[in-house]
């Protein structure tokens, strides 16, 4: 099943950085262990959702709203994980599952887009995990915040368009304001510039417009976070 992890395939299918090194070191700090059912909050393409299959024996729920279901389920079929992956389309403000369904939560590269809002953990997520469960989230990040566009930013971005990456400690101060979690740990990730560079070998036209910045050197200003998150 390993045949997904091949670099056509990625070079096809990556929506930003390498997410399967983004999954592998989550899975590091927060194991899927034994639960039997997991959620991949803004799942993409699906790579995400292969790999935590890969490393578990639970029902991995693939969910995304801007790649439909139909065409993830083609791609788990092809590596032969169509009956352990389910794919949903969803929006991550209105998901179709029951309270306390799943044992565990891993969002990579996504939760910035629908996540900043104080509210947005026990309204929508939170709720939808079992207590003593684990949320996980990997999302691109600053080394810390900026009130400016720097130069080699600029070459690729708006501040509007990179508004959605923060700080570690933005993020800190967003999840410590839920009440129905706590944080376990909240961390760079070393996987940072290996990631950044699969994406930007890609001929994603998102990647190639990134190019300009990151071989200015915008990259010394930001980083990968990974959050692991306890329900309670």
């Amino acid at each position: 099943m390993n045949d997904y992890k091949n670099k056509d395939f990625l070079k096809q299918n990556l929506m930003g950085p390498n997410v399967i090194m983004l999954a592998e070191e989550a899975l590091k700090h927060s194991p899927v262990g034994s639960a039997e059912r997991v959620l991949d909050l803004g799942c993409g393409t699906g790579l995400s959702s292969m790999c935590l299959a890969e490393h578990s024996q639970a029902t991995v729920y693939a969910m995304d709203l801007w790649i439909h279901a139909t065409e993830n389920y083609k791609r788990f079929s092809d590596f032969g994980f169509d009956k352990r992956i389910m794919p949903v389309h969803a929006d991550a403000n209105d998901m179709p599952f029951a309270d306390e369904y799943f044992d565990a939560v891993y969002s990579f590269d996504s939760y910035h887009y629908f996540g900043r809002n104080d509210e947005y953990l026990d309204k929508h997520l939170a709720p939808l995990v079992k207590k003593g469960g684990s949320i996980v989230i990997c999302i691109p990040g600053l080394k810390q915040e900026l009130d400016y566009l720097p130069d080699e930013m600029a070459l690729s971005w708006t501040k509007e368009a990179i508004d959605t990456i923060r700080s570690l400690d933005y993020w800190k101060e967003v999840f410590t304001k839920s009440k129905m979690t706590e944080i376990s740990s909240i961390t760079e990730m070393d996987c940072y510039e290996e990631s950044w560079q699969d994406w930007l070998e890609t001929d994603n036209p998102y990647a190639v417009s990134d190019r300009p910045a990151m071989e200015a050197g915008a990259g010394k200003y930001m980083n990968l976070i990974c959050a692991v998150i306890k329900r309670i």
